[in-house]
């Protein structure tokens, strides 16, 4: 996919709502070689998804050894919004916590109080993290009003062939 592809889906609305989100799902190939697919907090940065863990976290050996990514961004209204992203992780070991941990988090409903005695639990358990960089390589929204799956398109396109063949013959 084109640089400039990539952007006009990024930057279409519905995009830009989802990537405000706090949650995405983020897909990689585990150690064992099988697939995993865990929710994790994130940030839009404009041009990456930035997602932190702790430095002991399972996947990061794991996206070092294969650093392909899909991650999901998705409502769970009807019909859902989904912005589906395929990237390469990067992996940026910090010193404390970094800013944009405490961003995604952010969005959590907590009041003043318990957001003071949470970030102090972080700050006082967490003494690096990792950040998980991606950059998107890939990028489809489908928000099933202007946009569908590859394969509904498929079979729409078929249905409106046998109507034409019925009609002709």
């Amino acid at each position: 996919m084109e640089p400039h592809e990539i952007a006009e889906i990024l930057n279409h609305p519905t995009s830009q709502e989802l990537l405000a989100r706090d949650l995405t799902r983020l897909g990689y190939v585990a150690k064992d070689g099988t697939p995993r697919v865990v929710p994790i907090a994130f940030v839009w940065n404009g041009a990456e998804i930035v997602m932190c863990t702790t430095k002991n976290a399972p996947k990061l050996p794991a996206l070092r050894r294969n650093p392909a990514v899909a991650l999901t961004i998705d409502t769970e209204i009807h019909p859902p919004k989904i912005l589906l992203i395929r990237g390469r992780a990067d992996l940026d070991v910090v010193d404390g916590i970094p800013d944009e941990y405490l961003q995604a988090n952010g969005t959590y409903q907590m009041t003043a109080e318990q957001r003071v005695e949470w970030e102090a639990e972080v700050r006082s358990l967490y003494d690096g993290m990792v950040r998980i960089v991606v950059t998107p390589t890939w990028a489809k929204l489908i928000d099933f009003e202007t946009t569908l799956p590859s394969a509904v398109e498929e079979l729409i396109r078929q249905r409106e062939e046998r109507r034409r063949a019925d009609q002709v013959g």
